[in-house]
């Protein structure tokens, strides 16, 4: 995962509160399930996704850690929503803050063979939308408004 842009910042104002743009992905196969990593950080299952590089669309931002995160590249990707607001206020475990602007998009078509990122998650698998697990909480809000309007 690249964070240079938050890295830096962060060795300049240390864990005060910043605003923290994005994207993730809601990555559905063919048997209508959501592809989900186990985090690291807090332990909570979330979605592929990762913080705006300058410079970067968020498309790309979407494409470079649905590729770093996940081992799979989207063939196509469609824009979903994007989620801002005191909802998406959150503390790392670590005790960064951070209020997030994600954008997210759905991937239904990508190629690859799946596998996670080591230095962040312990595990990556399928899901049925009706047996999720304990899911990250920036990703919550994204998903539970994702399955009002996939269902």
């Amino acid at each position: 995962m690249t964070l240079g842009y938050i890295m830096e910042l962060r060795k300049k104002i240390g864990t005060d509160p910043i605003i923290m743009v994005g994207a993730c992905v809601l990555i559905v196969n063919e048997k209508t399930q959501l592809l989900l990593q186990h985090r690291k950080d807090n332990n909570c299952w979330g979605l592929p996704g990762g913080a705006m590089e300058l410079g970067e669309s968020l498309e790309e931002v979407a494409v470079r850690e649905m590729e770093e995160e996940t081992g799979l590249t989207p063939t196509r990707l469609e824009l979903f929503r994007t989620f801002s607001g005191k909802e998406f206020y959150y503390k790392y475990p670590h005790g960064d803050e951070v209020y997030n602007v994600v954008t997210a998009f759905i991937c239904k078509y990508y190629e690859g063979s799946i596998k996670f990122d080591e230095s962040e998650a312990t595990d990556i698998r399928f899901f049925d939308l009706t047996d999720l697990p304990v899911i990250s909480p920036p990703d919550d809000p994204v998903i539970k408004d994702f399955l009002k309007t996939y269902n």
